[in-house]
């Protein structure tokens, strides 16, 4: 299950650069999408590490908002070190958007039928 987690929250981070390229008309081209996701990618691997230090099982909507909060946070930290824009509007797309996503798909997969997310034991 955590490669299909990883896999879907790595569509979700692509997605957002993606749509936030061509919305800005910035052009969605190869180098273009990597300057832009770079910092979001990142952010995301750190994500996982802290999510799977903590135990969580990485499809339950727990491990999506700390994946998501670490995914912006980070992703924005560098944005700053690289020189890249980090507007407060777009910070709060950025928290709004994946968040929908990274939790949205967890919360989903946790009513499909026979379909349980085993939660962490304290």
């Amino acid at each position: 299950m955590r490669s299909l987690s990883r896999a879907l929250d790595l569509v979700a981070v692509l997605v957002f650069v993606v749509i936030g390229r061509s919305v800005h008309t910035h052009g969605v081209t190869l180098g273009g999408l990597a300057s832009t996701a770079w910092p979001f990618l990142v952010g995301l691997v750190v994500g996982w590490s802290v999510s799977g230090t903590r135990r969580y099982p990485p499809a339950s909507p727990r491990s999506g908002v700390v994946v998501t909060v670490i995914t912006v946070a980070v992703g924005m930290a560098l944005r700053v070190i690289a020189g890249q824009g980090t507007a407060v509007a777009f910070i709060l797309v950025a928290l709004g958007f994946l968040g929908a996503a990274l939790v949205g798909w967890r919360l989903a997969a946790g009513v499909l039928p026979g379909r349980r997310t085993p939660t962490p034991e304290p």
